[in-house]
């Protein structure tokens, strides 16, 4: 779940939102990650996916990152377009998939964007009309979550627009938007904090699930935590990202960690900033004390890597 800063919209017109579904088709290529259901609000959006071998953090960050420098370049503004982090809950499968999709295609139908099933059929911005097969698009699991209804894609179709009939009616729900959807204040020592507070992880959780569901991924966090970087190992890892990309770069270690502002100085930190932040979650704060800078620089030097990625 993601939304504008202080409320405000994300999507000013229908050139935001095909430049967002654009870079949502091309992030899934290349990352694997798979679209089971989304919607564009004016000043939030919801997705259902299951993250690929990249992770949700790095799609997150690629997708939201690149689309801020767009807008705010396309809209002539500067400034935070989004509110603080995306929400993310982790999700069981069974029984919420079909729950999910029927409650995040439903969000126009909630906010009279739309006055029916039918009108929800032809909205372009929801991935309700590919399911019923109006709009196509190449990246959206459409076949998937259709089969959960019929192997046969007729009565399928049938089934799902059925189904999303009978949600129609049930409007908020508290089950899918509180309790065990609050925000996640990222990384696994959060979910540990729940650890003996059944209470707790059934209606607080950022993990949306039973009891079964909840307690293995407990159990992954734990070992999620156990093989997390020492902090000399982290340390090594940071240098040695240091004096490749010197290397490669042709600079020297000593004007970098000086400060140095020559544009081969500032390629280089640009590129061990990005490098540092996407494949080792380095936070930007420690990078900047490795490389000589403030923290702010190091945010602006990654967030013009992305920019560049994303032209």
């Amino acid at each position: 779940m993601i939304r504008g800063i202080e409320g405000q919209n994300i999507f000013r017109n229908n050139t935001d939102r095909k430049d967002f579904l654009s870079r949502i088709a091309q992030l899934v290529e290349e990352t694997g990650t798979r679209i089971l259901a989304w919607v564009l609000m004016n000043n939030h959006v919801h997705l259902l996916l299951f993250s690929g071998h990249q992770g949700i953090s790095k799609f997150m960050r690629r997708l939201l990152t690149g689309y801020a420098i767009s807008y705010n370049r396309r809209h002539q503004r500067t400034g935070h377009l989004f509110q603080n982090r995306y929400k993310s809950i982790l999700c069981e499968e069974e029984p919420y998939l079909l729950a999910l999709v029927c409650y995040i295609h439903l969000n126009p139908l909630r906010a009279s964007i739309v006055k029916s099933i039918e009108g929800l059929d032809r909205y372009p911005w929801s991935g309700h009309s590919v399911l019923v097969g109006k709009i196509k698009n190449n990246w959206q699991e459409r076949d998937y979550v259709l089969r959960q209804f019929s192997e046969y894609k007729g009565k399928a179709v049938r089934t799902y627009r059925k189904f999303m009939e009978e949600g129609k009616d049930q409007g908020k729900r508290s089950e899918l938007i509180g309790g065990g959807l609050i925000r996640s204040l990222g990384g696994w020592s959060q979910v540990l904090s729940l650890r003996g507070k059944k209470d707790s992880i059934t209606h607080d959780a950022r993990i949306l699930g039973g009891e079964d569901f909840v307690t293995e991924i407990l159990k992954e966090a734990d070992r999620n935590l156990k093989r997390q970087l020492r902090p000399r190992e982290k340390t090594a890892l940071i240098d040695q990202f240091i004096k490749k990309i010197c290397k490669e770069e042709g600079i020297n270690e000593r004007e970098l960690s000086m400060g140095g502002r020559r544009r081969k100085v500032s390629r280089a930190r640009a590129r061990i900033a990005n490098q540092l932040s996407s494949e080792l979650g380095i936070p930007a704060a420690e990078i900047a004390r490795h490389l000589g800078v403030c923290t702010s620089a190091i945010v602006k030097a990654i967030q013009n890597s992305e920019s560049m990625k994303n032209k």
